[in-house]
């Protein structure tokens, strides 16, 4: 009979005389040195990078009531709709600071590398599963989205739970606590990010290996996998309505893609290079426990790119980001099968360490979270707060992804209080990501005596890129009185003509 769970062997068998070696601080060791320096890699640096778009959104929308949260649900982003809610209890005690809206991320990628390390201990041994965790820990993507207001490094913690309870599971298939805690743990996952539930694929290639003369089994993980899912279905249904809608823009992918992500999934091309070739040396290892790790960074990504093909892609990288610590598992089997002892893989990851080192320092650069945009929000809010006197009125264009409005407001903070002047309703008002604006701009002046204008990019014109209505008002009332540009947009302010 075939099994998926190897006892933990990073030694020959004892013999008579002889004694098995621990490794240092086993067994805590083994969960909390990777989780250590997981949550050290994400906590340094954390409030560097400037709140980027999809950080604004969180911000924006996690403030709202939960009744206007889940009207907005209807219209717009429901895949990212439990961690809105999630964000809106979080910000309500712990506030809306770089580094509380990007804890819960950090901690995420922390508590994730804890159970790399267990995994890789069930599946290959104690030094595989410390040797996976602190990999996990210094992946450059890791930081990268441990520092990010979203959703994905809770999606990567759990999709990772999820397979180790699916173990779990296979070790008391009769125990119907344990496959209704894997069903829960999918249901999580497909509630954070529906796509995420890809992982199931992984599962079930797992499940159908170690199949073979346990159908009863087969029938637990199908019967947990579908009331799992079927959780999920209410924003499965929403996020497909909503799909051509926010992923328009999603370039159907190539053949080529499936090799050219994973620097992207990785966020670095030499460590894509370590990990994959690590990975490799684990290719000794017996198959019952290899082939399962396989499929789950093989399958998940296959499934993508298929059902990329359609009215919609989506196909990104964030979205198969999740197969990380599948990856960093294998990784850890295949160095400590190659290394002579604990130290010699300490020496293998330190080196890979600084190896990363740019990368990490590019993790941490100020629009770093905004690439390619890179609006710098603060120095906006930085010119307006210096030059602003009470009265003065705001002009926001929002030229496509940016959310130039809401950017310079987080960074503006509650004063100096600008009034939008042709803001007809807000997004929170409309229940959508997007304001709506006066049809008669004219008519939404008050005599303001100075507007300032907030345009993305750096034209020559500052008002060229407002709408043709708005800028030919501006025009007829107000002169350009000084310009500021900046990286990714350009701060104007008009003072009315006598």
């Amino acid at each position: 009979m075939t099994t998926l769970i190897r006892p933990a062997q990073d030694t020959p068998q004892a013999g008579p005389g002889t004694t098995r070696r621990q490794l240092p601080g086993a067994p805590y060791g083994l969960w909390a040195w990777p989780a250590l320096a997981a949550l050290a890699c994400t906590l340094t640096g954390i409030r560097g990078p400037l709140l980027g778009t999809d950080e604004i959104v969180t911000w924006d929308v996690a403030g709202r009531s939960t009744a206007r949260i889940l009207a907005m649900l209807h219209h717009v982003d429901a895949v990212h709709g439990t961690y809105y809610l999630l964000m809106h209890g979080w910000t309500a005690v712990f506030g809306t600071s770089h580094t509380s809206l990007r804890m819960p991320s950090a901690l995420a990628m922390g508590a994730t590398a804890a159970v790399v390390a267990l995994l890789g201990r069930r599946l290959f041994g104690e030094r595989a599963g410390l040797c996976g965790g602190i990999l996990f820990a210094v992946v450059p993507v890791v930081s990268r989205y441990g520092q990010e207001a979203r959703s994905y490094a809770l999606v990567v913690l759990a999709a990772t739970v999820a397979t180790l309870l699916l173990l779990r599971a296979f070790d008391r298939p009769r125990s119907g606590w344990r496959w209704a805690a894997y069903g829960a743990c999918l249901a999580v996952v497909g509630l954070l990010h529906l796509v995420a539930l890809t992982v199931v694929a992984g599962h079930l290639v797992a499940a159908l290996l170690r199949a073979r003369g346990r159908i009863r089994e087969l029938w637990c993980f199908l019967a947990a996998a579908a009331a799992g899912v079927a959780c999920a279905v209410p924003v499965i249904v929403l996020g497909r309505s909503q799909a051509s809608r926010q992923l328009f823009w999603v370039p159907e992918p190539d053949l080529w893609a499936l090799a050219g992500i994973w620097p992207q999934v990785f966020a670095s091309s030499l460590c894509t290079g370590a990990v994959i070739t690590l990975a490799a040396l684990a290719g000794r290892e017996r198959r019952a426990v290899l082939l399962p790790c396989v499929a789950l960074v093989v399958v998940p990504p296959l499934v993508l790119w298929a059902a990329s093909h359609g009215d919609v892609s989506y196909f990104r990288f964030q979205y198969v980001m999740f197969t990380v610590p599948y990856w960093a598992v294998l990784a850890g089997a295949g160095l400590a099968a190659a290394a002579r002892s604990w130290r010699v893989a300490a020496v293998v990851l330190a080196a890979l360490s600084l190896l990363v080192l740019p990368d990490q320092r590019r993790m941490r650069e100020p629009f770093e979270h905004d690439v390619p945009h890179a609006a710098d929000y603060a120095g906006a809010a930085r010119t307006i707060e210096k030059y602003h006197r009470p009265g003065d009125g705001v002009v926001y264009v929002r030229g496509g992804p940016w959310m130039l409005d809401r950017g310079v407001r987080y960074y503006l903070g509650r004063e100096p209080g600008l009034r939008e002047v042709f803001l007809a309703g807000s997004a929170a008002e409309n229940d959508e990501l997007y304001p709506t604006y006066c049809p008669q701009p004219a008519l939404c002046l008050r005599g303001e005596s100075r507007i300032w204008v907030v345009v993305p990019g750096t034209p020559a014109d500052p008002l060229e890129p407002v709408p043709a209505e708005q800028a030919r008002v501006l025009r007829t009332h107000y002169t350009t009185y000084g310009t500021e540009r900046l990286s990714g947009l350009t701060v104007t302010l008009l003072q009315r003509k006598p």
